[in-house]
């Protein structure tokens, strides 16, 4: 399924104003701007401590911000709860897989459908038809969605025997059951070798071409390279390149506080 995004209201799905998280006299994000366009891909890069996952919880409102705001779709959302983003379309996967262990793949994904569930709890208890046509089309989104991703074939699983680089795959599954206009994912290519990495970046493309915007953390700089149409980068709680990866990766700053001297090829 190919989206075409609607181009025609120039104002960005996503803006971080002067966002800014203390910690008593810690100051772990520094008035970061950034502008998020539907339909890009963008990569939020930096060192180890540099604040991108306290960026991320503050987008998807699981922190608030000490300071700044976080526009999405065209709504000042700072003080929404994180439900509250989900419901409005924006979805994350975590560092550390958040996965229901004991309950099986296809169940896993089952459980990021009821966003969208209308019926309520008296049609459920009564079993009336609308509620099982309901449950009915759930369960096929859940399908095509593990087709999508790849894990059809372990649907009847525990979705703690899955190999972790599936179950990083079986998170963004759960996360686009949503329905999601924005996907943060945080880390995605953590503990995959590199032919689970070069398949993630197609997926990732994939995703956008199902119409959802896509904002990544990852230090995996292939990864980086091979599906971000813009990278930013974050060191110190600070905002302090922002381009295109090619050009961000070769910025002097970047290179000393995050890539090292060796300059990345795309």
């Amino acid at each position: 399924m190919c989206v075409k995004f609607d181009m025609s209201h120039p104002a960005p799905l996503l803006q971080a104003q002067q966002l800014s998280r203390h910690f008593g006299g810690l100051v772990a994000v520094n008035a970061v701007d950034f502008e998020i366009q539907s339909g890009e891909i963008v990569g939020l890069i930096g060192p180890n401590g540099a604040g991108k996952t306290t960026l991320f919880n503050m987008l998807c409102a699981s922190m608030a911000p000490t300071h700044g705001k976080v526009i999405f779709n065209g709504e000042d959302c700072t003080t929404l709860s994180a439900h509250d983003m989900a419901q409005r379309g924006m979805a994350r996967t975590f560092q550390i897989t958040s996965l229901f262990p004991h309950l099986s793949v296809f169940d896993n994904v089952l459980t990021g459908t009821y966003r969208q569930q209308q019926t309520g709890w008296w049609a459920c208890i009564r079993h009336q038809a609308r509620y099982k046509q309901e449950e009915a089309e759930m369960a096929a989104q859940a399908c095509g969605i593990l087709e999508f991703v790849g894990l059809a074939g372990r649907r009847d699983d525990l979705a703690m025997t899955l190999p972790y680089g599936d179950q990083r795959k079986l998170e963004i599954a759960i996360a686009l059951a949503t329905h999601p206009k924005l996907l943060l994912l945080d880390e995605p290519a953590a503990g995959m070798n590199p032919d689970e990495g070069a398949k993630l970046v197609g997926m990732i493309k994939d995703i956008r071409q199902r119409g959802v915007t896509v904002v990544l953390v990852e230090h995996h700089m292939k990864v980086v390279m091979g599906v971000c149409d813009r990278v930013i980068v974050i060191a110190s709680g600070e905002k302090i390149a922002e381009g295109v990866p090619q050009h961000v990766a070769n910025h002097p700053e970047v290179i000393r506080v995050y890539l090292g001297r060796e300059k990345v090829h795309a």
